[in-house]
């Protein structure tokens, strides 16, 4: 059973997201808040599998809750999806830089969301596709961010360098098998090597590590 939190400032966002959950057989509502600072009370109370995290609430918001939350020593089996309206949001790197597993966008379909959690739960990063490519060129192009390469960046194989840059792409296993023309159990095993040497939390770090390092 996968134990869900929500944390947004909209009541009707946190009972439609509530009702969603309690229908599902495989998850189970455990708690929710209206405020940044009530979420990170309501993580460690609860210490949930998996938070959905609004941006923009009152107290602190939900990419400084993220924050203390990842930081957390209790928490360290929590994963965080930001749920935002925006695709092009300033917020999102931002909060996958600090520990988020990905986002989505608030019109994401309910099934897609639900898949969502479940991959984040089972220790992959979700990335929206319509937000995640104008993401990279976003950042990529108006260099908002000095590169801090990761000080085991140079640990990584020529080749898991060149994986770690196409994960940052948004490409999947399969699509990246495809590209280099290697077998989806040998491109996920080059993911898995890179994460362990760059201690890596999931992929949505990784992706991290990549802009950081230079590598995307």
């Amino acid at each position: 059973m996968i134990r869900v939190m929500v944390a947004d400032d909209q009541d009707l966002v946190r009972i439609g997201l509530r009702t969603l959950l309690e229908n599902e057989d495989d998850f189970t509502f455990v708690g929710e808040a209206a405020d940044g600072l009530a979420a990170v009370r309501e993580a460690v109370r609860v210490r949930p599998d998996a938070i959905l995290m609004d941006i923009r609430m009152p107290g602190i918001d939900g990419l400084e809750a993220t924050r203390r939350i990842i930081a957390h020593p209790a928490l360290g089996e929590t994963r965080v999806i930001v749920l935002t309206t925006f695709e092009r949001d300033d917020y999102v790197f931002e909060a996958l830089r600090v520990g988020a597993s990905g986002f989505l966008l608030k019109d994401t379909a309910p099934v897609r969301l639900l898949e969502a959690i479940r991959t984040v739960v089972d220790g992959g990063a979700l990335l929206a596709p319509s937000v995640t490519r104008t993401l990279i060129a976003e950042f990529v192009a108006e260099q908002r961010r000095p590169l801090a390469p990761h000080p085991r960046i140079h640990d990584l194989t020529a080749r898991e360098a060149e994986i770690v840059a196409l994960v940052a792409e948004g490409l999947s296993n399969q699509e990246i098998a495809e590209r280099l023309v290697l077998s989806p159990a040998t491109a996920r095993t080059h993911v898995s090597r890179a994460m362990i040497k760059l201690g890596a939390r999931d992929r949505a770090q990784l992706v991290v590590f990549a802009f950081q390092s230079g590598l995307a």
